[in-house]
């Protein structure tokens, strides 16, 4: 297979860049980034093979990629990719980095160190882990995840609504459980065994990138291994550029990208609460001439009237002002949304203004 890994024009999305993680992120332009996903070797210090009770060899990490001298060698190697990121990322961009407990807290610390600003950490909690086979320790059933923004001052995206609607309408917690990726998901290579030890589950990038990104933006994975990041952020109408130093596990990514069919546009559409809907003043609705000046608005049982004036004010009784402050006023409350409180006569039917503002915003979305 052909993969371009030298600068080009063209734009770097959607590729695989085959090289080495450091030299490759140099080539991603500055602040072009909006979201990294980073799942980094774990440094498991593993000191001989592990064996299952019954003397068969569990298949685990055991690659070059993994292996360093020292501490100190990790962490420089860490910081180095970590500061490439922060580059690559736009201001409101932000990184998620995953790990186990022997990595985790030392990349947490480089990446305050860096002026990465920490959002939260995520539990992710396997439902299938695979058993502590020496029983000296634990069963490590989970690994963490860090989401941090590029700075303090990030305003990072986060689909808040969404992630609670996908959740029962309940806050999503910062308590994942997910199982491993196993069976048709899972990538082999030609004897049928696991072609990458670490293939995460693509319901895991699903999570991050639904609540964390929008459709158009660009992923980038410095070390991509089989592709799930790309798989995923193509199915969800995401951009990727993904760096994998082993051609093996690049060209089984790049097969399975291929196979992936983008989700349609209409299944793309993300719920945003209310704070995040664009601001229309009631005046708005007197300029584009859906209310006019001099017109009546009624309560919903037409017992209170209220007049229209020029300047997107009304007025009851010996009340004036906002929607808000007279249909408090006329009720003796203490707040009032004005919108679902004051209705206006189209015809036979009294019509909440609300869906007039939405008629609004509906025109102004599609403009944009």
């Amino acid at each position: 297979m052909g993969y371009e890994s030298k600068i080009d024009v063209r734009p770097l999305h959607d590729q695989i860049l085959v090289g080495d993680c450091l030299t490759e992120l140099k080539k991603i332009p500055t602040g072009s980034i909006d979201l990294v996903f980073a799942d980094p070797p774990y440094n498991l210090q593993l000191g001989g093979d592990l064996k299952r009770p019954d003397e068969s060899k569990v298949d685990a990490v055991d690659d070059d990629w993994d292996k360093f001298s020292s501490f100190a060698e990790y962490d420089s190697f860490t910081k180095a990719w970590l500061a490439e990121c922060r580059r690559a990322l736009k201001p409101n961009g932000a990184l998620w980095v995953i790990g186990s407990y022997h990595n985790i807290f030392r990349v947490g610390s480089a990446l305050q160190d860096l002026g990465f600003w920490i959002l939260n950490d995520v539990v992710w909690r396997k439902t299938n882990p695979m058993p502590n086979f020496r029983g000296r320790r634990f069963t490590n059933a989970h690994e963490t995840l860090i989401w941090a923004g590029r700075s303090e001052e990030t305003k990072y995206t986060f689909n808040y609504e969404a992630m609670k609607i996908f959740n029962d309408d309940l806050q999503m917690r910062s308590d994942w459980t997910l199982p491993l990726c196993t069976g048709g998901e899972r990538l082999k290579n030609g004897e049928g065994n696991k072609l990458h030890p670490t293939q995460k589950p693509e319901a895991l990038l699903q999570r991050v990138m639904l609540a964390t990104s929008k459709p158009g933006d660009v992923i980038l994975d410095p070390f991509f291994g089989t592709g799930t990041t790309g798989a995923v952020a193509k199915q969800l109408g995401r951009h990727y550029i993904g760096i994998e130093r082993e051609l093996v596990y690049a060209e089984g990514a790049q097969a399975r990208i291929d196979a992936v069919e983008p989700l349609p546009l209409e299944a793309l559409k993300t719920t945003v609460g209310k704070r995040a809907e664009v601001r229309i003043p009631f005046g708005t609705l007197i300029e584009r001439g859906l209310v006019k000046a001099g017109e009546t608005l009624f309560d919903h049982s037409q017992r209170i009237a209220a007049n229209v004036r020029a300047d997107g004010s009304i007025a009851a009784k010996a009340h004036s002002g906002s929607i808000h402050k007279v249909g408090a006023q006329v009720q003796n409350a203490e707040a009032c949304n004005g919108w679902t409180y004051w209705h206006v006569r189209r015809g036979p039917n009294l019509v909440p203004i609300d869906l007039l503002r939405q008629q609004v915003r509906g025109e102004m979305g599609a403009a944009a």
